[in-house]
This record gives structure tokens, sequence and C-alpha cells, in this order.
């Protein structure tokens, strides 16, 4: 329940600033070009609100609502999610969205991603500048990787260390290194000492979202970080630095060969064969029921050499930038696979967000991961889908180009159609996260 909690506040938290952000942007444009704001939502209201304010002589109420599923500005004069008919059945008033000039209503509606955007960009250089950018070289994993059913398919084996997709070399583990991966001819490993080139067949993204089961682990030894009190391996006097390498006579060359071996070995009692400052021992103990021995391992980060890049205050902004692109390409360049059937089952909604953010409170985790989300946000946001902003901007780019302005009628259908199309997805996307949660 403690670990829900931490992290639906993060998730809350992060989409509370990121929504206040992007709608700050319309707000802003919108007074820019004396535009009235009528309201300035956090959460929508329908019916009621938590909390509102309308302040002495101005035109904007403020306020909090109730249902956590976005935020909005209610612009005079705009056809969005209120469906005000009766204003828009009124003549234009000089205040009115409607009244305004295509090039002004195109920044106002643009504002919101490009504020997201901007977001995230800070977000990633302060990051960089507070905590640096610490990584560990594929290089550098002497064990090389653990590989998922769908990838050892592909031709790769446990114990590959991952060199190069096509003439690219692969340097750090990540969303990056799978995607020209999945994009390359050919990729290199080194294989027991040798460099071995396989050859990459059409597909593989595809199988990995099938399998569900990822691509690849660092593969790293089985040492003791800590014992958990009272366990198994706590009484047996198993200590931090323990290294163990073979159960009931079995060599286990990583922890993922361990946790495959007490797995099938739940309830039982083992024997561990381990080393202690370079002296072999052995000890018995019992496996639990979950298959585990009570104690913490240590993380490839911790076993392996790892490579710190340090920024200071201004180097951090163009880092920063960087990164915030890089993210924004190789989210556009996963998006198409929302469009098969292995990706639109993948697809999930709050719960699965949630389920991003780490168990314990980590001030690096959140804001690397709302800057992360506030790419996606800018993104989807900027879709040419109705009801959306990219909606609104692809009616504008047609006033801009034709030199006329859409049929409202056209408009209030379309904002309609889309409106039910978002909904839909979002109704399918949580039930996703119900059904996997379930089942």
């Amino acid at each position: 329940m403690e670990t829900f909690l931490i992290k639906a506040l993060q998730l809350i938290l992060s989409l509370s600033i990121l929504v206040i952000v992007h709608e700050f942007g319309h707000y802003i444009f919108a007074r820019m070009f004396k535009i009235r704001v009528e309201k300035f939502y956090l959460f929508f209201d329908p019916w009621f609100a938590l909390f509102r304010f309308k302040p002495k002589n101005s035109d904007t109420e403020y306020g909090v609502g109730w249902l956590p599923l976005g935020g909005y500005v209610k612009i005079s004069g705009m056809i969005d999610e209120s469906m005000d008919k009766e204003q828009m059945a009124l003549p234009a008033q000089p205040w009115e969205f409607r009244s305004k000039p295509a090039w002004q209503r195109l920044l106002v509606m643009v504002a919101g991603v490009l504020f997201n955007l901007l977001l995230a960009f800070f977000i990633y250089s302060m990051v960089l500048f507070t905590w640096n950018d610490t990584y560990l070289p594929l290089k550098n994993v002497t064990q090389g990787m653990e590989f998922s059913q769908a990838a050892r398919n592909a031709g790769f084996q446990n114990g590959d260390i991952l060199l190069m997709a096509d003439e690219k070399e692969l340097d750090r583990f990540g969303v990056r290194t799978l995607l020209d991966i999945a994009d390359a001819e050919e990729v290199t490993v080194l294989r027991d000492g040798e460099k071995v080139v396989l050859t990459m067949q059409e597909g593989l993204m595809q199988n990995l979202l099938k399998d569900k089961e990822g691509f690849a682990t660092y593969r790293v030894p089985a040492v003791v970080y800590q014992t958990m009190e009272g366990s198994a391996a706590d009484r047996a006097g198993l200590m931090a630095g323990d290294s163990i390498t073979g159960v009931n006579g079995v060599t286990t060359a990583s922890f993922g060969g361990l946790r495959a071996v007490l797995d099938s070995s739940r309830n039982r009692e083992v024997t561990l064969d381990y080393y202690r400052n370079g002296v072999r021992q052995t000890t018995t103990l019992q496996v639990d029921s979950a298959g585990q021995l009570g104690f913490y391992a240590m993380t490839a980060p911790q076993i392996y050499r790892t490579v710190t890049l340090q920024y200071g205050f201004f180097e951090s902004f163009p880092a920063g930038i960087r990164l915030g692109i890089q993210t924004l390409k190789d989210y556009v360049a996963q998006f198409k696979y929302v469009f098969t059937k292995e990706g639109a089952s993948s697809l999930g909604g709050f719960g699965a967000i949630g389920n991003l953010f780490p168990a314990q409170w980590n001030w690096q985790a959140f804001w690397m991961m709302t800057a992360f989300l506030s790419v996606i946000l800018a993104f989807m946001n900027i879709l040419p889908i109705p009801a959306l902003d990219g909606g609104h901007v692809m009616f504008l780019i047609y006033e801009v180009v034709t030199r006329r302005k859409p049929n409202e009628k056209v408009m209030e259908y379309a904002q309609i159609a889309g409106m039910i199309l978002l909904f839909g997805l979002l109704i399918y996307a949580n039930g996703m996260d119900l059904i996997r949660a379930i089942f």
C-alpha cells in the first residue's frame, strides 16, 4: 500500500506540474494578444470544483477541479471542449479568439506544446547540473547481457557484449540502443572474446512487444549487497561482498542463473557455494516460498566501472536541450509501433504511467520522469487530432493557406469526434491496465 501511495503521489504531482505549465502557455499568449481567458483550471470541474477563485477586476476564474484527467483554459470565442454554442452564436467581440488574426491564434494554440518542450529542456538541464550524467558503458559490462527469449530467437546469446548496430557504436543501454538494434541489418557482439556479426530479421520489435519480456538486462554476478534481517541469508551468516557461484553443486554464473535455480527450489533446503575474500565456502539454508533467500544483490553500476560526465551551470543547458531533442526523436521513432497489434496491446493508462516512477521517493528519478512525460505530452498534443492542440493547429494552417476560415459547424463536429476518440483511447488504455492487474 505504501508503494502504491508513493507512486500515486509522484504521478499526481508530476502531471499537475505538466498541466499547469501547458495551460499557462496558452494563457500567457492569449493575454499577450488581449484575448479574454474565462477559466484556468487544474483538473476538470464538471458540476463542481474543489477550489475556485476570481480576483477582483479579473476576467479569469482560477480553480482546481475534482476529475484529475488534465486541465484547461477556457478562451473566449473558441470552439473547444466546453462546446459553448451560445457564446459562438453571438456576434464576435474584439477580445475573442475568433476575432484575432490567424497567426496570433496559431501562436496561442502551439504555446502549450512549446512550454512543455521548454520545461523538459529546463528539467533535463538542471538534472544534469545537479546530479551529472553517470552511465554504464556497454563495453564495461564484462559478463555481457542476459537476453529475453525473443532476443535469443533473433540470434543473441546470454553473455554477448553489444558492440555495434550496423556502423554505429553502442555505448550505453537504453531505448536508443534498442531502436538502433531493431532498425539494423547487422549487429556486432563480443562472444567468448571474439566478434560475432548477427544478421537481424524484421519483426524483432514486434516479437519483443508480443512476449512482453523486454530485450535484455545486464548480466551480473550474484554478489551480496545486504541481507534482510531475520532472513535465511542473514541466519546463514552471508555478508556483504560474498559472491555466490553455485547451488547444490550446479554452477550459477550470474544472478539471473541463481534466481532460476532458486525459483525451482522453493520451500526446499539448498547448499550454496560462495567466495568470501577469495576463499571458497559453503553453507546450507532454506529457500522461501517466493524462491528467495532474503538478500539484496549488487546492481550492475555497483559492480562494473561507470562513467560520469560533469556539467557546469551554463554547460548544462545545451546538454539538456540535446537530451530533450533525443528523447523526442526516440519517442517519435517508437510511436509507429502503437499502430501494430502488439503495440496496441501494450498501451497503458495512468496505472502504467504510475509504475514508471520508483517505489521510493527519489528526486532525480522524479524529475527525469517528469521531463520525459513533458516531452510525451508535447508530442501527443501536437498530433492533428480534433480536440487536441494539433487539431486546432490543423484548421488554422488550412485557414492560413486558403485565406478563409473553416466552417464552424465542421469544426464543431470535428471537436465532438475528437473528444469521442480521446475518451475511447482513455478507456481502452486504462482498461488494459485493469486487465493486466487482474490477469
